[in-house]
């Protein structure tokens, strides 16, 4: 009797083992399953054009490239055009923009599609050293077309204006002619490829003056007034400061797969209502109005 009942007990301990260890290689085959189930983006992006949006697309990058280790994100400047070009050739996967794809020349804009990821609000900026804080806009105009020469016809020291323009095919450039010069031919002056070269440039010379989207604008230049409107992101989400455009994120045709996810991050509450405007944008949720290819600006229905 008692050895039957030290067989029965090894017999129970064993069924006991081989139940607890059906259930441990169930637990394993779950784990093993969500791991496999669950989708991990991969690819490599390649996005060009805008300096006055590189530094928002590249910190964005950054932190989506944090959550997405097996995407490879390159972001590089050049120009606005240089962007819409190599996306229309399909040499790069985003062309970063200040400017409508309408607006370029060479340009076939409808096998581009339009990715608004941001509002970006442009300003004159000068030397400190000229002592001059506001411009009327027929000042400015004058000013960047050669007919004012001295800061001193217009309140200022007694000062030769160096004017630094933007390389032409430079999103910025378009913006802030279309703005101020209104089809009026820009005088003769050095250009520079990138917001971040013109930036130095106008905190190293004394009497320069040249134009920044507001990301690049520190306290090392002196940003001007229009017409008594100052340059704030109130004043562009309303209008009244009129030089501003929207930074786009073009793609040759549908985005799929990697960029896909990257450009809905661009769009999401992370970007639009902390990074956006952390790093000197506008976010386009913000804006009261709107703006065409043809430069019409309406209401916001």
């Amino acid at each position: 009797m008692k050895k039957k009942t030290i067989i029965s007990l090894v017999l129970s301990f064993a069924a006991l083992m081989l139940v607890l260890t059906g259930c441990g290689n169930g637990n394993n085959k779950t784990s093993a399953t969500s791991k496999s189930d669950s989708s991990t983006t991969s690819g490599k992006i390649t996005a060009v054009g805008s300096t006055a949006l590189q530094p928002l697309v590249e910190k964005a990058a950054a932190n989506f490239q944090k959550a997405n280790s097996k995407v490879d994100i390159t972001v590089q400047g050049g120009g606005s055009g240089t962007g819409l070009s190599q996306v229309q050739d399909k040499s790069v996967t985003i062309g970063n923009s200040d400017i409508f794809a309408e607006e370029k020349d060479g340009v076939d804009a409808k096998k581009l599609v339009d990715h608004k990821v941001a509002v970006v609000g442009m300003a004159p900026v000068v030397n400190k050293d000229a002592n001059v804080k506001s411009l009327t806009m027929d000042q400015v105009k004058q000013i960047f077309t050669g007919k004012i020469t001295n800061w001193k016809e217009v309140g200022g020291k007694d000062e030769k204006i160096t004017v630094v323009n933007r390389a032409k095919g430079s999103g910025t450039r378009a913006t802030f002619e279309a703005a101020v010069l209104k089809g009026a031919e820009a005088v003769k002056s050095q250009e520079q490829d990138s917001n971040g070269t013109v930036q130095k440039i106008v905190e190293s010379t004394p009497g320069a003056i040249s134009y920044l989207a507001f990301s690049y604008i520190t306290n090392k230049v002196q940003a001007i007034s229009i017409d008594n409107v100052q340059p704030t992101d109130e004043n562009v989400e309303s209008n009244k400061w009129k030089i501003w455009s929207y930074e786009h994120m073009y793609t040759n045709g549908k985005a799929e797969g990697a960029t896909a996810k990257f450009l809905d991050y661009m769009n999401s509450k992370d970007v639009q209502n902390s990074l956006v405007k952390d790093m000197g944008y506008i976010s386009i949720h913000n804006m009261k109005v709107q703006k065409d290819s043809k430069g019409t600006v309406s209401d916001v229905k």
